[in-house]
């Protein structure tokens, strides 16, 4: 029976059956001082705020067996799926695969590219290693979903305009119903977070719906009460 949400630009209407909630890139590199995010010259502490918010979304999913897929933005140690075009842009002290506080910069298995030990996949939890913005390119996770079933996705994760809003628009694209949980995301440019979340909903929400984490435990404890 589906769950209604209270959401933008209308209510959001949540299947059980057919969910799973989507944690992108909540790493190392991006979140603590010594990343890539402070290479850039951004201001860590600005995602910060997300991490209880991501807990409190995984404990619900958890709780409920309900499935939890966690991306990284990753690449192969040898680069050979990170085109000059993207490892060559601006002028970063360090680029992707330098050495960096934490190990080399964005690449598969080094320290700083580990999810923050907070929000740590558990056994049974899908991660993903993508070289891409996007959570679908060369990951196979769009085949992975079909084969369960999925039809729906929650998303959280950093930051808002990147990574989290590219993952959204291809997932519409390829037919899920999202749904952003305005608590569990972040930019080092609250701007650029408060921009994507109004590009989201409007026109009738062209890419997904969004909403409150309290609007969404609130929902899901009321069908507790009366299941």
């Amino acid at each position: 029976m589906a769950i209604s949400i209270p959401a933008r630009p209308y209510d959001f209407s949540l299947d059980p059956q057919r969910v799973a909630l989507v944690v992108i890139d909540m790493q190392r590199d991006f979140i603590e001082p010594g990343g890539f995010g402070a290479v850039l010259g951004n201001d860590v502490s600005r995602l910060l705020p997300a991490i209880p918010a991501v807990a409190r979304l995984l404990e619900l999913f958890r709780d409920r067996g309900w499935p939890v897929i966690h991306t990284r933005e990753a690449h192969r140690p040898d680069l050979s799926d990170c085109p000059p075009a993207k490892r060559l842009r601006g002028k970063p002290g360090l680029r992707i695969g330098d050495d960096g506080a934490m190990g080399r910069i964005l690449i598969a298995g080094e320290p700083g590219n580990q999810i923050v030990p907070e929000l740590a996949p558990i056994p049974g939890e899908i991660e993903i290693d993508k070289p891409g913005k996007g959570m679908f390119w060369a990951t196979g996770l769009h085949e992975r979903l079909q084969e369960m079933g999925i039809a729906q996705l929650v998303f959280a994760g950093v930051t808002t305009e990147v990574c989290v809003q590219t993952s959204m628009r291809e997932a519409n694209d390829r037919g899920y119903e999202c749904l952003l949980i305005e608590e569990a995301t972040e930019s080092y440019f609250p701007e650029f977070k408060a921009a994507a979340i109004e590009m989201i909903v409007a026109q009738g929400g062209i890419v997904g719906w969004t909403a409150g984490i309290a609007s969404l435990e609130q929902a899901l404890s009321q069908e507790i009460a009366h299941a």
